[in-house]
């Protein structure tokens, strides 16, 4: 065990300090190396072949003897130790890294859906996670079935023909409206529509037979404000090129939770090859030990920033968990889940339809930056209708509440005054 290790009941964040990790291994460097090599030496035949039993799923994961170091498709040294702290945040069995948030989310659901299942997902939803079960699902005769997020997803479900359904794909809150989305009821639907599996199902070792899986896409707010897996979800996705990376200067995503599932994900992340490199990792490793204080950061600056476009008159509405309603559903439901309300806000025009004014604002802002993405050290700005969810049918758009009129804002660590200040010029109609 490490000298972080949870036998002193370490919060999180201090686990990201050292957990994972024997210093004495590395010749006493405080930090994990990085280990730039594409295989590993075997002390005997007899041990390679063990580690490939277990690799390839022909053995089951052996705790008491666990894998060693194969090939860098299959684990690294980093890798290793940034998948042990990641699953510390939300007590997950297992974590594992991938190259791209969308690595993420494609590997978990060809890893676990085949021809014929029904996957329902909430929208609005990432604009690449929407392509995906729009048009690489139908190709594996995987049925995906959109459904607005919001308050009332459950009694949506409920009223939908979904014969073989197989997993509940959640993001909450949505992007880009931060439309939140009970967790807590969709685990309970989850296990209303999970069944005894056939014994065709049984005689045919089918993954997981007769289970629902939901999963939830937690890039918006976690792992610092929400913890998907402690509320019932199965399985937690991120795109860690997000808060997790930090610093808009890696590419990369994740996924957690129960180990059956994580050990078939795992399986087919190794052969398809959908793994982080190690450099990734190191850098997130890095990234790990700010996350909590960057992300506190962001928060208590998006709370300012949202009371402000609030009271600007040329600004109709703004969508932030901070400024919900008390008495209001979507109040209850973030209450319940989230421990913070985050750092992304979207806000819409006076009138929601003004596209062009919405590009005007978007072009005078000068500290912010005009660029897709979120949770970075510097605020970011984007048009998600005309931007990251572009690939979105305009009929989707509207289902969802994407606007013409809408601006969605990251907010990073910089002086709020100076951002304040910012927002002011671009949105005052005669500077």
């Amino acid at each position: 065990m490490d000298s972080y290790g949870k036998k002193i009941g370490a919060h999180p964040e201090s686990l990201m300090m050292g957990h994972g990790y024997v210093p004495e291994w590395s010749e006493g460097a405080i930090k994990p190396p990085l280990f730039l090599t594409s295989t590993f030496v075997f002390k005997n035949a007899e041990e390679g072949e063990a580690y490939f039993r277990q690799a390839y799923g022909m053995d089951p994961i052996d705790k008491e003897h666990p894998m060693g170091l194969i090939y860098s498709r299959l684990n690294n040294p980093v890798l290793e130790i940034l998948e042990d702290r990641l699953r510390v945040w939300e007590d997950a069995d297992s974590a594992l890294s991938f190259a791209s948030g969308m690595a993420a989310i494609s590997t978990t659901v060809l890893s676990l859906c085949r021809p014929g299942d029904q996957v329902v997902y909430t929208i609005p939803v990432y604009g690449g996670t929407d392509f995906f079960f729009n048009h690489i699902a139908p190709a594996y005769q995987i049925e995906a079935i959109p459904v607005e997020a919001g308050s009332d997803v459950v009694e949506k479900i409920r009223q939908m023909d979904l014969p073989r359904l197989r997993m509940l794909y959640v993001e909450t809150p949505a992007n880009p409206t931060n439309l939140m989305t009970d967790i807590v009821a969709i685990a309970e639907l989850k296990k209303e529509r999970s069944r005894k599996p056939t014994q065709d199902e049984i005689d045919t070792k089918a993954i997981l037979p007769g289970e629902v899986i939901l999963a939830v896409d937690n890039t918006f707010m976690g792992p610092v404000w929400q913890q998907p897996i402690r509320q019932g979800a199965d399985i937690s996705i991120y795109s860690a090129t997000k808060f997790i990376g930090g610093h808009s200067d890696l590419i990369a995503g994740v996924v957690m939770g129960r180990e059956n599932i994580m050990n078939q994900v795992m399986l087919f992340r190794t052969i398809l090859g959908t793994m982080t490199d190690p450099f990734t990792a190191w850098l997130m490793l890095r990234s790990l030990e700010t996350l909590k204080i960057r992300m506190e950061a962001q928060s208590r600056s998006a709370i300012k920033l949202a009371r402000f476009l609030e009271d600007h008159p040329a600004v109709g509405r703004v969508l932030y968990p901070g400024l919900l309603e008390e008495g209001t559903r979507q109040h209850a439901i973030w209450r319940s889940q989230c421990s913070g309300p985050g750092s992304l806000i979207a806000f819409e025009m006076k009138d929601a339809s003004d596209k062009a004014r919405a590009f005007r604002v978007l072009n005078r802002l000068t500290i912010a930056h005009l660029a897709v993405s979120l949770g970075g050290t510097e605020t970011l700005v984007e048009h998600p209708s005309a931007m990251t969810h572009s690939d979105v049918s305009l009929e989707h758009q509207a289902r969802a509440g994407i606007t013409p009129g809408m601006i969605r804002v990251s907010l990073g660590i910089e002086n709020i005054e100076d951002i304040l200040e910012d927002f002011r010029q671009a949105l005052d109609p005669e500077s």
